[in-house]
């Protein structure tokens, strides 16, 4: 373990995964969201694959158990992917990734339901508090459904982010039911192949050939999504998760800072303060967790090996 490596290792992949939301919102005039995942798919391929081969997981990381759950996997995440790209063109970058905070915190809801995972009163008391944030983000655009054309694509915007998010939680718990039984490296890369392949079907539904400058905005999103999936995995080597996982919430200066300079977006009052509810109810819960982890590795060592 080397939690400082864990740590700038996950600092990196904040910063290239809203780095590549950058680049995609900037096609998002003229290009569609199928056809973005598309790229964004494709492109990430052969970073993973280099970085397979580099440890030498080419040949034995990619051997799968459970196909069905990798396409399951495939299938929910790329519906996520494509419903977050499309609202990058409708609304503010730091209220898309505000929003998409969402998605840790359903991830919890959706564990107990699914996995049977114990949900106890202080979660349950801060994943509300997250989900409050949420809707004091979403609630302006939402009052607008019935305004001006602008303010009901907003408002379409936000209900994308809040299916995203949802969809992405998904994600997370079939990624939890899959690591039982499959590499990480199987699960990164077949994610790849199933969402470039799942784009392609969105292919009659309105592609467009990119000008020359969004060809290379779109290539570069490719290759850094797929170097911040190999930095995110790799953070995760080198630390535990509790130690890095609040280091997520560092994406909202990162969004801020690339709104304002490169899209002239300037935040509202209340969506920050939104975002700061959100975000202080994941750090709680990160909090917690680590705490219980403690608790739980003092306990085992108190055993006797008679237990």
């Amino acid at each position: 373990m080397n939690p400082i490596k864990g740590i700038l290792l996950k600092l990196c992949a904040v910063v290239l995964f809203i780095s590549m939301a950058s680049l995609i919102k900037a096609t998002t005039a003229h290009v569609p969201a199928g056809e973005a995942v598309f790229f964004r798919s494709l492109l990430a391929l052969p970073v993973i694959l280099v970085w397979l081969w580099a440890r030498g997981d080419l040949r034995t990381g990619l051997k799968v158990k459970s196909r069905m759950g990798h396409f399951w996997r495939g299938f929910v995440g790329t519906a996520a992917m494509g419903m977050m790209f499309a609202a990058l063109g409708m609304l503010p970058l730091p209220e898309v990734t505000a929003i998409g905070y969402a998605a840790p915190l359903l991830t919890v809801v959706f564990a107990a339901m699914f996995l049977g995972e114990e949900v106890r009163v202080f979660r349950i008391g801060a994943v509300a508090l997250g989900l409050v944030g949420v809707m004091v983000v979403v609630s302006p655009r939402l009052t607008t459904l019935s305004g001006p054309t602008m303010q009901t694509t907003e408002a379409f915007g936000a209900m994308l982010v809040l299916m995203g998010a949802t969809l992405a939680a998904l994600a997370q718990i079939y990624i939890r039911k899959l690591v039982q039984t499959e590499q990480t490296s199987a699960i990164v890369f077949y994610f790849s192949i199933t969402s470039t392949g799942l784009s392609l079907l969105t292919l009659p539904f309105g592609w467009v050939m990119p000008t020359a400058p969004e060809f290379g905005l779109l290539v570069g999103a490719g290759l850094i999504g797929g170097l911040a999936q190999i930095f995110l995995t790799s953070a995760y080597r080198f630390a535990d998760a509790s130690v890095v996982a609040p280091f997520d919430y560092a994406s909202m200066i990162f969004a801020l800072g690339i709104g304002y300079f490169f899209f002239g977006e300037v935040p509202t009052q209340q969506m920050l303060f939104g975002a700061s509810l959100v975000i202080l109810a994941g750090v709680l819960i990160i909090w917690r967790e680590h705490k219980l982890g403690l608790e739980r590795t003092k306990a085992r060592k108190g055993v006797t090996p008679q237990g």
